[in-house]
């Protein structure tokens, strides 16, 4: 697959996904692209094999937004707020302008991977959160592998919507409201005695956060506001986020029990990105931790994981003491929509 193919197929999702500003700049750049720039040549000559992997039509739609955001292409900015007043060859002049006179960020941000986060997955956490919780009815301890910036990590200080009924604070800044299928949990509010994570290269959530932003789309305002609330919540409560390896940081977390509480340990989308041996260590070690779990202390680990059973990916819960394995249900992967399976406690 070649650019111009890649950039039509990212320009589809983008259009799914909510964005149809974004799809409409990645068909400009399939059809209009030419080599002969700094910034046209990188992307024109990516490696053929590693484009579906590397997605450089998202890192370059990102690297667009980022320059709208941070103030570097004013001329740009204007176009972004009223898109449908420009014309595809005015838009591409333009374009064609700010990659020019940024090239040497572009460039810089081409050679990063894409990090998104999207704060609406965070109602898998509210939900499930608050299923176990209505059984066993112990202060939760938060462990979350794969953290980025937190966002998922401040969970309980949003709420979930589910018709008229509210998961979490009454006066929470950011509700989030998924296409909800399926009997709702009961409501049982976890109380949070503390939280963290770990991630690779963990970001923060000030200096980083046009970065964090720019991957959502220009013309998805709400989805934006949610994620720069969020991101004002993690800026002010600072949880722990150690920069490690996962499976490093889960032995260490999982070695060192708290007394009378549940070890939520959560991660989504992040197993199969680990090698298979990865995958295995980590799981011998939860099910280690397992075998020590008391009924005080419990053992709680939810895992969101893309598999072939589509749509969305599973929601799988896995409790000790008792080595239970749960299927909540399914999500999208940007949680737009729940399909909620749990069975009743």
């Amino acid at each position: 697959m070649n650019f111009r193919t890649h950039a039509r197929l990212q320009a589809e999702l983008s259009e799914d996904l909510g964005s149809p500003f974004t799809a409409r700049l990645l068909r400009l750049f399939a059809d209009s692209l030419r080599p002969g720039t700094a910034v046209a040549d990188r992307l024109l000559s990516w490696p053929e094999e590693q484009i579906a992997a590397d997605a450089p039509a998202q890192r370059l739609a990102a690297a667009l937004h980022y320059l709208v955001l941070s103030g570097r292409a004013p001329v740009l900015a204007r176009l972004y707020k009223t898109p449908e007043q420009t014309e595809d060859a005015q838009l591409w002049r333009v374009l064609e302008a700010a990659l020019r006179l940024n090239s040497d960020t572009v460039l810089e941000l081409l050679d990063s991977a894409p990090r998104t986060q999207d704060i609406r997955c965070a109602a898998i956490c509210i939900a499930a959160a608050h299923w176990v919780n209505s059984a066993l009815d112990v202060p939760f301890v938060l462990s979350e592998l794969g953290s980025g910036a937190g966002l998922n990590l401040m969970w309980d200080h949003y709420a979930l919507k589910i018709g008229e009924q509210l998961y979490g604070p009454e006066d929470a800044a950011v509700i989030l409201t998924p296409d909800w299928h399926g009997t709702p949990p009961p409501v049982a509010a976890p109380v949070i005695r503390a939280r963290s994570g770990c991630d690779l290269t963990p970001l923060d959530p000030a200096q980083d956060r046009w970065r964090l932003l720019s991957h959502i789309g220009p013309d998805e305002p709400a989805r934006l506001e949610q994620t720069e609330l969020g991101l004002d919540l993690v800026a002010e409560h600072r949880p722990e986020i150690s920069q490690s390896h996962p499976i490093d940081w889960l032995e260490t977390q999982l070695s060192r029990p708290e007394p009378r509480v549940l070890h939520f340990v959560t991660h989504m989308f992040l197993w199969p990105k680990l090698s298979a041996q990865e995958q295995a260590r980590g799981a011998t070690l939860l099910s280690r931790a397992g075998l020590r779990a008391r009924e005080e202390e419990p053992i709680a680990h939810l895992s969101v994981i893309e598999d072939d059973d589509g749509p969305g990916a599973a929601i799988m819960l896995e409790l000790w003491p008792g080595e239970a394995r749960v299927l909540l249900g399914r999500a999208d992967l940007h949680g737009r929509w729940i399909d909620w399976q749990a069975p009743d406690l």
